[in-house]
């Protein structure tokens, strides 16, 4: 029988779960899991992540967030990803917030960073609240930052293409004039290629019309997480 990489993974989980109880998997956090599962699964799981990235089906985003360190490192970073997560949720409560992989998923929607009309110039309360996620990537600065720009299905590709990545780049642009290297960020506009909600209602398209990041451990991190720091 021809193995894909699903077969794999659950051939490798299922020899993991030899040492590992049901239960104890059950009630892990992130970083348990991530320790748990180990190096040898971690790659395969990470492309299985990569492709199954949530509701956006974001496959840049997913790509990134994929990619699994795996053992006693990969719960080191996982550890240290779940407090992030934390603190981007308690410091930006309009932030949707999730743990992937070991890395963190925000998506920033219309209603907490948002721009002038058919422009990326962005408004007093989209800086409002970039001002407090900038907060808290100043206090973990062992991080990249992938920055995507989102639009609805309201014009052409080309259009929104252009306009997605413009976003992108005004939110990196604030970003990094208010403290955050720019070495650490990437952006890209993916238009209206990635819709997580219908585009035949007003509330999809606000939906669709989205900044998301993907925060990841950049090296230093994982050299610290391998050697035990």
């Amino acid at each position: 029988m021809k193995l894909n990489k699903l077969n794999i993974a659950a051939f490798l989980i299922s020899g993991s779960m030899l040492f590992t109880s049901c239960e104890a998997v059950k009630n892990a956090n992130n970083t348990q899991k991530g320790a748990a599962i180990g190096t040898a699964a971690g790659a395969v799981l990470g492309g299985i992540l990569g492709n199954n990235i949530g509701r956006g089906g974001n496959a840049p985003l997913g790509a990134v967030l994929g990619g699994v360190v795996g053992g006693v490192a990969g719960g080191v970073i996982g550890n240290k990803m779940d407090k992030q997560a934390k603190e981007i949720k308690e410091t930006l409560p309009g932030a949707e917030v999730e743990r992937v992989g070991e890395g963190i998923k925000i998506t920033l929607n219309e209603n907490t960073v948002n721009f002038d009309f058919n422009s990326a110039n962005l408004t007093s309360l989209a800086k409002s609240n970039l001002d407090k996620l900038v907060t808290v990537l100043k206090n973990n600065p062992d991080t990249n930052i992938n920055i995507y720009g989102h639009t609805d299905s309201v014009g052409s590709d080309a259009v929104n293409l252009r306009i997605s990545a413009q976003r992108a780049q005004a939110v990196k642009n604030y970003m990094v004039a208010n403290g955050i290297a720019s070495s650490r960020m990437f952006t890209e506009g993916l238009g209206k290629s990635s819709p997580i909600a219908s585009n035949d209602t007003d509330a999809g398209r606000a939906k669709n019309r989205r900044v998301e990041f993907a925060i990841t451990a950049n090296e230093k991190m994982i050299q610290d997480a391998q050697s035990g720091n």
